[in-house]
């Protein structure tokens, strides 16, 4: 299986920038899916941001023109680089992956692993 832990996040006010990063750790190969989730409490947790082993991206449209996500298979890390935060980003950031060739648009059901998630908050 694989671990995932996450770590970058933290407390910035509007307009400013994080970079979150997930590191892989066990058998990786499998992860043809990495993405990135965020969940408030007592809403449903969201996909921002997946990434497929070759690259191929897709963006929540909240995200878009805002967010990058990036993947170092060499490494076994994965990036997101979030700028121009605001208020509504707000949210525990979860790295997940699944071991599908693909990302199958994002579904939370499909990921089978999870980090323990890392706190984003943003402040006017």
């Amino acid at each position: 299986q694989v671990r995932l832990m996450e770590s970058g996040g933290g407390s910035v006010q509007a307009g400013g920038s994080l970079t979150l990063t997930c590191e892989a750790s066990g058998y990786t190969a499998t992860s043809g899916c990495m993405a990135w989730f965020r969940q408030v409490e007592g809403m449903k947790r969201e996909m921002v941001a997946e990434i497929e082993f070759r690259g191929t991206t897709t963006y929540a449209d909240s995200a878009k023109g805002r967010f990058t996500a990036t993947r170092d298979n060499t490494k076994n890390t994965l990036h997101l680089q979030m700028n121009n935060l605001k208020p509504e980003d707000t949210a525990m950031y979860y790295c997940a992956a699944h071991d599908g060739d693909y990302c199958y648009g994002g579904n939370p059901v499909l990921f089978g692993d999870w980090g323990q998630g890392t706190q984003v908050t943003v402040s006017l």
